[in-house]
């Protein structure tokens, strides 16, 4: 599985979670490391590291600023979904390190535009 480039956007958050439709995730991969960034939504700016396993989930920390200056850190493991038309979906269980203590999940699709 490669994540380099690719772009995704949420379609699903728990309640706790602080991203949006409005947010744009932006990855790059090399080898099995992943790095990315976030915006737009509620979040001012985000980055993202993490590892890529052989079968294409990932793990990675994230931690991002609000548009209010609130600083949250978290965990994610995603799982990869190959959607008919060819894109990715992922679906994310979260929990956040910093800032709270809930736990979600999400659900992210690659978008194309």
């Amino acid at each position: 599985m490669d994540y380099q480039g690719r772009r995704f956007r949420p379609v699903v958050n728990s309640p706790h979670g602080q991203v949006s439709a409005g947010t744009l995730f932006q990855y790059r991969q090399a080898g099995d490391l992943l790095t990315g960034e976030y915006a737009g939504g509620g979040i001012r700016h985000g980055q993202l590291l993490g590892l890529v396993s052989a079968e294409g989930t990932l793990e990675f920390c994230y931690h991002h600023v609000t548009n209010e200056g609130e600083f949250r850190s978290g965990v994610c493991s995603s799982t990869p979904e190959i959607l008919p038309d060819g894109r990715l979906r992922l679906h994310e269980r979260w929990g956040w390190t910093f800032g709270g203590e809930e736990e979600g999940e999400s659900v992210v699709e690659e978008v194309l535009e």
